[in-house]
């Protein structure tokens, strides 16, 4: 008897066992279906797992984090119906699955883990829709009714549970007072969700075609396929929007890639290149950032034409100050310029270590011209050696490029993920982590 019933206490526990050893949860599929004006989404997993939940606007939409989750092979999303406009996917840093369910216009909305039944399995649901929906959906351990009978069921439970109970004195009790109002401080930043821009540059192009490697693989066809992968990696994540300096073989004068960058207000600049060199052996990816050489002699001539030079980001004019003022000015913000372009190379670079081959562990400093935009953090990547035979076949495939694409895509997500410009989504995002909106674990099942 004791033996079954360790048995049993044994195979309950399995899926949580597997998460915590950082096993992948498959998210199975994705079902959408009617009920009393609302709409409920269904997430089937191969196992509970913690989540994030909360909604954004601008459009509205509801995103749904599962950590440690992966789509499984096969998995169709489903068409949009009723309030729900588009269903897509996308993975995170760090293993994270997240689902984003456009609408067609802002409701309330809200999410609970359900319990698994041997035919059904593990569900998270969504709910959107009226009040009395969403309410009974969201309650723990509720259980997501199927069908426009049962959706009626939940919403008149859940308008004899909301009735607020009174006092003796007629009065509504404190329980059902209106909540607190949120008061902001004159000075807390403005709240925003305006995306991050990213300029992705595809080095060289036109007549110059930059490396070339011995099976005639040509560096500015390759980097430009890379960079339009990372674009659109870059362009289907929430909150991010990549600008592609260029996006076709034609030729840009360096300077000129920077005042694209400028005049798209980019966040980020990164530039795509594939190294070559005279030893066919040599192979590996690396990242650079400017120089500190190479930043002097670009301040010294900002500061020589600074009557002709653009506003440095956020509107600050060099050409009205005394020499000594914006010689200050333009030190600060390429201060902080260098220091954020560090950071971000420096997540790109581990990001690619984790994915292909890299040549030099740290990243590298060097004066190229690409990199000298003063307020604009700044990288270049050697996606690889073209020069070497094998790379130069991989940087031929779509599969590798893809590849590449999606490691530098990671590295510049976390690197916003943990420094996000102000005014943007991500911002308002990491404001919400620090005020103590953390993932919550789902009830068990």
């Amino acid at each position: 008897m004791k033996k079954k019933i360790f048995v049993a206490l044994l195979l309950a526990m399995l899926p949580w066992a597997a998460f915590a050893a950082g096993a992948s949860v498959e998210l199975r599929g994705i079902s959408v279906s009617s009920g009393n004006g609302g709409m409920l989404v269904t997430l089937a997993t191969s196992a509970p797992t913690t989540h994030r939940f909360f909604t954004l606007e601008g459009p509205d939409r509801v995103v749904v984090d599962l950590a440690g989750t992966r789509l499984a092979s096969g998995v169709r999303l489903p068409k949009g119906e009723g309030i729900v406009a588009t269903i897509r996917t996308g993975e995170q840093s760090r293993g994270t699955l997240r689902v984003v369910i456009e609408l067609e216009s802002a409701a309330a909305s809200s999410g609970a883990w359900q319990p698994a039944f041997a035919d059904v399995g593990n569900r998270f649901v969504v709910a959107v829709g009226t009040k009395a929906f969403v309410a009974a959906a969201g309650s723990k351990g509720a259980q997501a009714p199927a069908g426009a009978a049962a959706a009626r069921a939940v919403a008149d439970t859940s308008e004899k549970k909301s009735a607020a109970p009174k006092s003796p004195a007629g009065k509504k009790s404190p329980a059902a007072a209106s909540p607190p109002k949120v008061v902001r401080a004159p000075h807390a930043p403005a709240d925003g969700n305006r995306d991050i821009i990213i300029a992705v540059d595809a080095g060289h192009g036109g007549q110059d075609p930059g490396a070339i490697g011995r099976n005639g693989t040509r560096e500015k066809d390759v980097v430009l396929a890379v960079s339009r992968a990372l674009a659109a990696r870059i362009n289907a994540e929430p909150g991010m929007r990549a600008v592609l300096i260029r996006d076709s073989d034609h030729f840009i004068v360096l300077r000129d890639r920077q005042l694209r960058a400028r005049a798209a207000k980019a966040d980020l600049f990164v530039s795509i290149h594939a190294d070559a060199i005279r030893d066919r052996n040599i192979s590996g990816a690396s990242v650079y950032v400017l120089s500190e050489r190479g930043a002097s002699s670009e301040a010294a001539r900002w500061l020589a034409e600074r009557e002709n030079a653009a506003d440095l980001m956020g509107g600050v004019k060099l050409d009205d100050k005394e020499q000594s003022l914006a010689s200050v000015l333009l030190d600060l913000s390429q201060t902080a310029s260098l220091s954020a372009s560090m950071t971000a190379a420096e997540l790109v670079l581990l990001s690619l270590d984790r994915a292909v081959e890299v040549r030099k562990p740290k990243v590298q400093q060097a004066g190229l011209i690409v990199l000298k935009s003063p307020d604009i953090p700044s990288m270049l990547v050697e996606t690889a050696y073209i020069s070497n035979p094998r790379e130069e076949a991989r940087l031929g495939t779509a599969r590798h490029q893809q590849k590449l694409a999606e490691a530098i895509f990671k590295g510049l997500r976390s690197y916003f993920e943990s420094s996000p410009p102000p005014g943007t989504l991500f911002a308002q995002m990491r404001r919400s982590q620090l005020a103590g909106v953390v993932p919550t674990s789902p009830a068990a099942p």
